[in-house]
């Protein structure tokens, strides 16, 4: 029997309840008021507003810094993936959770920089909350400074993979490439990373308790 994959709209979208509520004013007070921007929308400031209870806080996403294009929100999808897959669309920098019904969850990301780009078919073989770091050899190469790293960097905000980290394998091999969490609100929609797929902490998050182990994920090349 085929698992479908639905996206908990209600959870997604409580947030915005009181936002759509408040925009049931009069004529004349529709009149006066001035549209709110994105980054100053009440929905999307308590998406992506603070998480004091994770192990290390994570403070609320600067949303000015972050190309409203790459907000989360659940959009239609005509793609061939069956529902659960992921989908790393590296031209446009999105990653899609694929729903059912012609829907997915879209997530902005940031994706490896030229030279360091990866694509493929491989499966999410298990996640970390707050993992531990350790750069591949090759990049300690690359920038000595990192040598005090060799054996793993902890966790904390200031840790490359953020908050969560979900790693990729191809069957039994393990890419070394990873979909993690970050702090850099800049970094969104751009090409930084040395292969590894970014997404904001508050984003990974929501990601990582959504998908189970073994999801497979799509990254189509640029």
């Amino acid at each position: 029997m085929t698992k479908t994959f639905r996206i908990d709209r209600r959870g997604f979208l409580c947030g915005g309840a009181s936002f759509f509520l408040a925009g049931c004013t009069s004529g004349m007070e529709r009149q006066f008021k001035l549209p709110v921007s994105p980054q100053n929308d009440p929905y999307y400031l308590s998406l992506y507003g603070p998480l004091p209870d994770e192990r290390f806080p994570v403070p609320a996403v600067d949303l000015k810094k972050v190309d409203p294009a790459y907000y989360r929100r659940v959009v239609d999808y005509d793609g061939p993936e069956r529902p659960g897959t992921l989908v790393v669309d590296t031209p446009n920098r999105y990653l899609y959770l694929v729903a059912e019904n012609g829907q997915a969850l879209r997530y902005g990301v940031g994706i490896g920089r030229d030279g360091f780009a990866w694509s493929g078919r491989a499966r999410i073989a298990y996640k970390r909350a707050w993992p531990t770091w350790t750069p591949p050899a090759e990049m300690v190469a690359r920038q000595p400074e990192l040598e005090k790293f060799r054996n793993g960097m902890p966790p904390g905000l200031q840790n490359p993979l953020g908050a969560r980290a979900l790693y990729i394998f191809d069957g039994n091999r393990d890419t070394l490439y990873r979909v993690h969490g970050t702090m850099e609100e800049w970094s969104i929609g751009r090409a930084v990373s040395s292969g590894c797929v970014r997404l904001l902490n508050q984003d990974v998050i929501d990601l990582a308790s959504r998908v189970p182990n073994n999801t497979p994920i799509i990254v189509r090349p640029a």
